[in-house]
C-alpha cells in the first residue's frame, strides 16, 4: 500500500524540481531579452523590424479555460478507472494513480504553498492529507471522487470570474480618443495624444473631450466641467480662461495652449492620489473559504483520536468529511447566482465583498449634483418685467433655442412643450459662441443668453431682474436672460431637476433599516439645505471641496458608522476609495465607474433598494449553505466512532450534502428571479 504513496511523493518532488529549473531558465531568458532590447534601443531603430508580440489577457484566459476543461475531462476518466481498480480489476490502480498524477498535483502544490510560504494549516492541507491517505490505504475510488470535485469547483469559480469580467465590458465600452488635433503653421494636424508637447496648440470642437490642461488662446465655448467640479451647470470659456483635461466641450471651438498633458494633468494627478489611498482589490474573496480554514485544526485533532481508537479507515472517513471543498463549491455558486440576479436588475457588482459589506452599512452619503439630481436641468420660474407675459417670453426663448442641443436649450424646449406652446419660425439667427444668440421672429429681434451677453449687447439689467438673479444664485440656480428689440423682458430660471425615483428610493431605504442618509455637495448652504429638507435627509454637508469629501467619510467611520458613498464624478473618486462600499451610475465619469465597486447600469437609483435586498439574501443563503456544508461533519464523526463508518460512508454523506446545497442554491435562485420579475413588471406599470 505504501508503494503507491512513495511513488506519488517521489513523482511530486521530481515535478517540483523540474518546475524550479524551468522557472530559472525562463528568468534567465527574460534577462537576456532585456539586455538585447537595451542594446537595440541604443542603435538606430529598424523601420522594417517586426513589432513585439503583445500578450492578450483574453487569450491567456481562454488558454487557462482550455487547460481547466481538459483536466476536468481527465478527472472524469480518472474516476472511471479508479472505480474499476477498486471494485473490478486491481491492476488498474497503476493507471488510476498515473491519471491522478497527471492532473492531481495542484492539491499537493496548494498544500505546499500553505505550509511553506503562508505557514498555516488550511483546508488545502487537509485535502492533501486526504489524498495521501487514500493512496496509502488504496482507496482509489475516493481519490477519483476527490479529483473530479476539485476540478468541478475550479470550473464553477472560473465561471464566476468570467461572468463578472463579461459584465464589466458593458461599463467600459466607450474609451476616450487617443489622438488630438494640433495647430502647426496654421494647419490642423492629427497626432497621437502622447506626442503632445508643452506650448502646443490643441484644437477642441463641440462634442469632444478636452485632452489637456491649458489656456484658451482663441475661440469661445460652453464647457461642461462637472467631471471635475461635480456641478452640472456649463461654464463659458474665452481667451485667457483655463480648461482642464476630462471636461467636455458642449458647443463652440477652442484653441488651447498646452500647459499639462498626460500624467501631469489634473485628471491624472487625481488618479495618482487614488493609487496611494486604501486599495480595494476587485477579486472575489468568498467568506466560505475562511469558515473552512478555521475548522481544519479541530478536525485534525478528531482525526488523530479516531486513528488511535477506530483505526485508519475510520480516521480517513472523518478527515474526508472536511467541509472546505463543499463550501468552495456551494458558496461560489450562490455568489454567481446573486451576481446574475443583480445583473438582470441592471446592477453590476465588480467586487463580491461589497455584497457582504452592504449588510453592515448604516450610513449612505449621496453626492448631490448628477446623483440625486439629473444631468439635464429643468426650468423653474419664468420671471417677466416691462409688461411682458410668461408665455410670450417662453415662446420666443424656445423658438430661438429650437436648433440647439445643449442641456439649457433642451430644458427650455421641454418647458415649452409641457405648456403646449406653438413656436413661430425663426427668420434669421446669429449664434455668438459661449454667450448667447440673436434671432429674428415676426420682425422682432430676440436675444437669449447670459448676463455677460446682455452687457456686450448694451442691454441694461432692470433692478428686479438683478435682485432675482442674486436670489437664484443663493439657491444654486442660474438665469437665462431674454430681450426683445434690445429691451430685457425677463429671465428663465434654470435649476437642477431631482431624479423622479429619489422619493420612493429613500422610503425603501428607511424600510430596510438604513439609519442615516446624508447629502454631500460642493454647492452653497441654501440649495443643499433645501434639497435635504425636501427629501427628508438626516444631515447635509455643503461647500465641500473634492478632497474634503473623503474626510467626511473618515470622520463618520471614526464615529463607528459603516459608510456607503454614492457618487458620479471625479470629485467623488477619493471619497469612493475611502468608503467601504462605493456605488456609481452608468453614464457617470469613467473614473467613477472604474473605482466604484457597484455600478447601477440603468443610470438611475431605482434599483438601489433591490441591491440591498440582493445583499441580504446572499447573507442568508451563505449562512444556510454553511449549515448544509458542515452538517456531514458531525454525522460522519459520530458514525465513525459508533458505527464504524468507512471512507465510502463518508462519500455518500458528503454527496448528499453537496447536491442538497446545489439544489438549495438553484431553487433559491429561481424563487428570487420570479420575485425580481414581478418587481420589474410592477415598476414598468
Amino acid at each position: 500500500m505504501l508503494m503507491g504513496l512513495g511513488f506519488l511523493v517521489s513523482a511530486y518532488i521530481g515535478k517540483r524540481q523540474l518546475d524550479k529549473h524551468r522557472e530559472k531558465y525562463r528568468l534567465k531568458k527574460e534577462e537576456n531579452v532585456e539586455i538585447a532590447k537595451e542594446l537595440s534601443d541604443a542603435l538606430q531603430s529598424d523601420p522594417k523590424a517586426k513589432p513585439k508580440k503583445i500578450v492578450n489577457n483574453e487569450e491567456i484566459q481562454e488558454q487557462t479555460d482550455k487547460v481547466l476543461e481538459h483536466q476536468f475531462k481527465v478527472s472524469i476518466v480518472s474516476l472511471g478507472t479508479s472505480f474499476i481498480s477498486q471494485f473490478v480489476y486491481a491492476p488498474m490502480r497503476v493507471v488510476s494513480l498515473g491519471l491522478f498524477m497527471y492532473g492531481g498535483f495542484p492539491y499537493l502544490k496548494e498544500a505546499e504553498k500553505a505550509l511553506i510560504q503562508e505557514r498555516k494549516f488550511n483546508s488545502s492541507v487537509s485535502d492533501a492529507i486526504v489524498v495521501l491517505g487514500c493512496v496509502a490505504t488504496s482507496q482509489y475510488f475516493a481519490l477519483g471522487i476527490a479529483h473530479i470535485y476539485y476540478y468541478f469547483t475550479q470550473k464553477i469559480t472560473s465561471k464566476l470570474e468570467d461572468k463578472s469580467k463579461g459584465m464589466l465590458l458593458n461599463v467600459f465600452e466607450q474609451q476616450p480618443s487617443d489622438r488630438v488635433w494640433v495647430l502647426k503653421e496654421n494647419v490642423e494636424l492629427e497626432i497621437p495624444l502622447e506626442a503632445l508637447h508643452l506650448n502646443d496648440i490643441v484644437i477642441v470642437k463641440g462634442g469632444e473631450a478636452v485632452p489637456v490642461d491649458g489656456i484658451v488662446t482663441d475661440g469661445m465655448a460652453m464647457v461642461d466641467q462637472h467631471a471635475l467640479t461635480g456641478e452640472s451647470q456649463p461654464v463659458e470659456k474665452e481667451v485667457g480662461d483655463q480648461v482642464f483635461a476630462g471636461t467636455l466641450m458642449m458647443t463652440g471651438r477652442l484653441a488651447v495652449k498646452v500647459e499639462k498633458a498626460g500624467k501631469d494633468t489634473s485628471l491624472a494627478k487625481i488618479g495618482h492620489i487614488l493609487n496611494n489611498t486604501l486599495d480595494f482589490k476587485t477579486t472575489i474573496q468568498l467568506k466560505g473559504e475562511q469558515w473552512a480554514d478555521k475548522g481544519v485544526f479541530p478536525q485534525l485533532g478528531i482525526t488523530g483520536l479516531a486513528l488511535l481508537t477506530v483505526g485508519p479507515l475510520g480516521a480517513m472517513a472523518i478527515l474526508n468529511s472536511n467541509f472546505g471543498y463543499r463550501v468552495k463549491l456551494i458558496a461560489p455558486l450562490q455568489t454567481l447566482n446573486h451576481l446574475n440576479l443583480a445583473s438582470k436588475q441592471g446592477i453590476l457588482i465588480k467586487d463580491g465583498r461589497s455584497l457582504e459589506l452592504l449588510t453592515q452599512v448604516d450610513t449612505i452619503l449621496f453626492d448631490k449634483t448628477g446623483t440625486l439630481t439629473q444631468e439635464e436641468p429643468e426650468v423653474g420660474r419664468v420671471i417677466v418685467c416691462n409688461h411682458y407675459q410668461e408665455e410670450e417670453l417662453l415662446t420666443y426663448a424656445a423658438a430661438a433655442e429650437r436648433k440647439l442641443t445643449h442641456p439649457i436649450a433642451k430644458a427650455i424646449l421641454n418647458k415649452a412643450a409641457e405648456s403646449q406652446l406653438t413656436l413661430p419660425q425663426v427668420e434669421d439667427s446669429n449664434y455668438q459662441m459661449g454667450y448667447g444668440l440673436t434671432v429674428s421672429i415676426d420682425n422682432k429681434i430676440i436675444q437669449v443668453g447670459s448676463v455677460r451677453f446682455m452687457g456686450l449687447e448694451g442691454i441694461p439689467i432692470p433692478k428686479v431682474i438683478a435682485e432675482e438673479m442674486a436670489h437664484s444664485f443663493n439657491q444654486g440656480h442660474s438665469l437665462v436672460m431674454v430681450a426683445i428689440d434690445h429691451q430685457l423682458c425677463g429671465a428663465i430660471e434654470i435649476q437642477p431637476s431631482i431624479r423622479p425615483e429619489i422619493t420612493e428610493m429613500i422610503s425603501g431605504l428607511r424600510q430596510r433599516g438604513l439609519k442615516h442618509l446624508a447629502i454631500v455637495s460642493g454647492d452653497h448652504l441654501h440649495p443643499t439645505q433645501k434639497l435635504a429638507e425636501e427629501l427628508g435627509m438626516d444631515s447635509y454637508f455643503y461647500d465641500v471641496l473634492p478632497e474634503n469629501k473623503a474626510s467626511i467619510v473618515e470622520e463618520l467611520q471614526k464615529q463607528g458608522r459603516t459608510v456607503c458613498f454614492v457618487g458620479d464624478g471625479i470629485n467623488d473618486a477619493i471619497a469612493m476609495k475611502k468608503a467601504p462600499v462605493s456605488i456609481s451610475l452608468r453614464g457617470a465619469t469613467s473614473v467613477a465607474t472604474d473605482l466604484a465597486q457597484i455600478v447601477l447600469m440603468d443610470g438611475s437609483l431605482s434599483h438601489l433598494c433591490g441591491l440591498f435586498d440582493v445583499a441580504k439574501n446572499l447573507e442568508t443563503q451563505l449562512r444556510n449553505g454553511l449549515i448544509i456544508s458542515i452538517a456531514p461533519l458531525p454525522i460522519v464523526v459520530v458514525g465513525g466512532f459508533l458505527f464504524h463508518f468507512g471512507i465510502f460512508s463518508s462519500i455518500v454523506v458528503n454527496q448528499i450534502a453537496i447536491w442538497s446545497g446545489v439544489g438549495y442554491a438553484m431553487s433559491a435562485k429561481q424563487k428570487r428571479e420570479k420575485t425580481a420579475l414581478k418587481v420589474l413588471e410592477t415598476t414598468k406599470k
